[in-house]
């Protein structure tokens, strides 16, 4: 993974679903919460994370 942080994964469209995560970007609470104090390897684990939930879900990857 890089050592460089990716930008936040929000999209500003911020409501959890049933399952506990955002419609928009696919992080849980705790996620979006600890997104800030996270390291560069954490943040990457957690896009990484939101990408497989919304190939999950039958959704489009977010560039």
């Amino acid at each position: 993974m890089p050592s460089t942080a990716p930008n936040s994964p929000c999209i500003n469209v911020c409501s959890l679903d049933e399952r506990g995560y955002c419609r928009g970007c696919a992080r849980s609470r705790d996620e979006i919460a600890g997104w800030i104090r996270m390291s560069p390897q954490q943040q990457w684990a957690v896009v990484h994370a939101a990408e497989e939930r919304r190939r999950q879900r039958g959704e489009r990857q977010i560039a």
